[in-house]
């Protein structure tokens, strides 16, 4: 905003501007409607700077959700994957090095999008956090159960707007589960079951699992920086068998299908029965292998009692296993093999079929169409990204900030750690140690590659 349309005022900075401080000490004024905008138009004084890092795939989709915005920088160190998204905003400036990006656009970001793999997000997201930029990171927020503590933390102190990209968390089922079971439409809930297939979908094969790493070294591709895609992780030559996108089946990189859909899927979970930290993680799965993703686990956590809610025992089954089917089901009608969620309470069952919490119904079908709905009590969402958008400015707060994100993380990656070790962990959240197994906290983290730093 120029100084010469707030006459007789002191112009304020735009982090001052975006927090909403200058809004509501500002005396009334007249301005043009070209700085206002109109009905349905964000005023350009108004729009946040955005910075992308990791354009292609998923953060080309978040950076379209976003373009109401301004997109200043974009980063990535794929050339060709990120092609479609520097063609799309050709007045951003581009980089390889986040760290690059951040020191030379420092003044110009306000708010980040982190949508890099896996191994990546901590380190992104924490430069960011550092130098005070809101942060939007995909799921899950962290590789490691020690960055995602770390990462809520940093965000914490710093007082910036965060979203995790677990859109589900913006359904309205989601709301509705919540509300039905504050309304006690199944009673006390002691038992969750919930799913997913990958590393399948639809029957075929997303990523590979349960597998040696690659022998032989091709050429890398003249596009990809493979130096920086590796970022803090242990180097290994380049493969496509990690990328683009098959990266999710090695545990250098991803954490399988329970770190991709599993923070989908148990995050209205987490949200309807306040879950926090597990007390104990116990496992079963296909054959381990070193690097990679086993094909096929299930997991069941242990969670203490809440106040006057009772302890609950939550299962996770992903690579095509599923729950016993429930007997309240009608005749000859199965379970959504893709990805469900199954409320067991004292008094009746809810299930979720798809991803994220959507469309959840009491079973059988007869009991949802005599169930009385109760008011709607939570805020409905205005759109997943709408809500971080507005939270950077000021207005308002995120359903999947930090604070939610980095426990629902933690638990689901001790989830990895117990495949790995094949043992049952006990879980001292507050000291972030397992106490039963002490090779497995060395699992928690790792050593980064030089050069790379929280």
């Amino acid at each position: 905003m120029k100084n010469e349309d707030m006459p007789n005022t002191t112009s304020p900075s735009r982090r001052q501007f975006m927090g909403g401080a200058f809004a509501a000490a500002a005396p009334f004024m007249i301005v043009p409607r070209h700085v206002l905008g109109g009905v349905g138009h964000t005023p350009p004084s108004e729009k946040l700077n955005i910075a992308g890092i990791g354009v292609g795939g998923q953060g080309a989709g978040d950076l379209n959700e976003l373009r109401t915005e301004n997109i200043v920088a974009l980063c990535d160190v794929d050339e060709q994957r990120a092609a479609e998204t520097f063609a799309r905003f050709p007045s951003a400036k581009r980089y390889r090095d986040f760290r690059e990006m951040l020191d030379k656009e420092e003044k110009n970001i306000d708010a980040v999008v982190v949508a890099t793999p896996d191994h990546n997000h901590a380190v992104a997201s924490m430069a960011a956090i550092k130098r005070g930029k809101h942060v939007y990171c995909e799921k899950p927020l962290t590789r490691t159960v020690f960055e995602a503590r770390a990462i809520a933390k940093a965000a914490r102190e710093a007082k910036v707007a965060t979203q995790m990209g677990n859109q589900g968390m913006a359904f309205e089922g989601n709301r509705l589960i919540n509300e039905w079971i504050a309304d006690g439409a199944i009673g006390a809930v002691r038992e969750v079951h919930v799913w997913s297939d990958r590393p399948t979908h639809n029957g075929k094969l997303f990523w590979a699992q349960g597998i040696e790493r690659p022998t032989d070294t091709p050429p890398i591709p003249a596009t990809l920086d493979w130096n920086q895609w590796l970022g803090p992780a242990p180097f290994r030559p380049y493969h496509p068998a990690y990328a683009p996108f098959v990266w999710r089946g090695w545990w250098d990189f991803g954490s399988g299908g329970l770190g991709d859909m599993g923070i989908h899927n148990i995050a209205p979970i987490f949200s309807a029965l306040n879950l926090g930290a597990p007390s104990s993680i116990d496992s079963s799965s296909t054959l381990v292998f070193k690097e990679s993703v086993p094909l096929a686990s299930t997991v069941h956590y242990e969670f203490p009692a809440r106040g006057d809610r009772p302890s609950v025992r939550l299962h996770w089954y992903d690579g095509g296993m599923l729950p016993p089917r429930p007997e309240e089901l009608e005749k000859g009608r199965e379970l959504n093999r893709e990805d469900g969620i199954i409320f067991v309470g004292d008094r009746g069952k809810i299930l979720v079929e798809g991803w994220g919490g959507n469309n959840p119904m009491l079973i059988p079908e007869l009991k949802m169409k005599d169930y009385k709905q109760p008011p709607k009590t939570l805020p409905r969402s205005i759109g997943h990204h709408k809500e971080w958008i507005e939270a950077c400015k000021g207005r308002g707060t995120t359903r999947s900030n930090f604070d939610f994100a980095g426990p629902l993380t933690e638990a689901v990656l001790l989830g990895t750690v117990s495949v790995r070790t094949g043992k049952r962990l006990l879980w001292d959240a507050e000291n972030l140690r397992v106490t039963n197994v002490p090779e497995a906290n060395d699992l928690l983290h790792y050593q980064y590659r030089e050069g790379w730093t929280l």
